[in-house]
């Protein structure tokens, strides 16, 4: 996001962290379903979602329109909150809903943050975008558009219950259930930021030859942090091909310290 929207996401954030300092997971949670429904609401129907997003219609207007169209239906907060962004001024209508999603999946890692999960459901969403880069029947059954979207909710849970935190099935059912034109893996991405956001950290993908201990978790975030000028979280996948060594992404950023990359390096000096 740019410009107007960027400043309208971040007054409707401060608006949801307002809120979180006196809600319980419960209400934070039903804040996060609320949303998440009003989006894929307005991924269907295009005509109310320029209506919402157009800066000439007033925030009353906007408001009555949203009363008799889901009041009753989602929560107090939520709307609150719905109505909070209807007011702002987006660049186009459907960085009103991209907001709207941002609240909705940051309620849902302020639950876990107050659960104590936070780490369990950022490390749970990783783990299941990287299940399904590595199965293309999964991702295209979870991404089939003929697919009614109770059976996907379903084949979700049927994934996760049991195995994954409350917080790591909604967040994957609201990607699921409104992938909006992104891959899984890309989705589930930018919400691993989200959550680092929640603790105001920057989001790093570590790749090594075998798996780190704790311990060597600790001292390599702590390495990235000092280097980098910023807090560091670390999501670690296993990769044999990098021989020794790590590859850390920091978004567009790679650091290589791959024996790998020092090989090939090698290579090239010698040829």
């Amino acid at each position: 996001m740019q410009g107007a929207s960027r400043e309208s996401l971040a007054a409707v954030r401060e608006r949801l962290d307002a809120l979180q300092g006196g809600s319980d997971a419960g209400t934070l949670s039903s804040v996060a379903d609320g949303l998440a429904a009003v989006v894929r609401l307005l991924d269907r129907e295009g005509n109310l979602r320029r209506t919402l997003g157009d800066p000439t219609i007033t925030a009353h207007a906007k408001g009555g329109l949203l009363d008799s169209l889901v009041g009753g239906q989602i929560g107090a907060e939520a709307m609150d909150l719905l109505k909070g962004a209807v007011a702002q001024r987006w660049s186009s209508p459907r960085h009103l809903v991209d907001g709207l999603e941002v609240l909705a999946v940051t309620a849902v890692f302020l639950v876990a943050e107050k659960q104590g999960e936070l780490d369990r459901v950022s490390e749970e969403l990783f783990r299941f975008a990287r299940t399904v880069a590595g199965e293309p029947l999964l991702r295209a059954t979870l991404t089939d558009r003929g697919l009614a979207n109770d059976r996907k909710k379903a084949l979700v849970d049927g994934l996760l219950e049991g195995k994954a935190a409350a917080g790591t099935r909604q967040v994957v059912e609201t990607l699921v259930l409104s992938p909006r034109g992104r891959t899984i893996e890309d989705g589930l991405e930018t919400y691993g930021q989200l959550a680092a956001d929640v603790r105001k950290r920057t989001l790093a993908t570590v790749t090594s030859a075998v798996p780190l201990d704790d311990a060597q978790r600790q001292r390599l975030a702590a390495s990235l942090t000092a280097q980098l000028g910023r807090e560091i979280q670390l999501q670690v996948e296993v990769d044999p091909t990098v021989v020794g060594g790590v590859l850390v992404r920091v978004g567009d950023e790679v650091i290589d310290g791959s024996t790998r990359h020092r090989l090939a390096q090698a290579g090239r000096a010698v040829s």
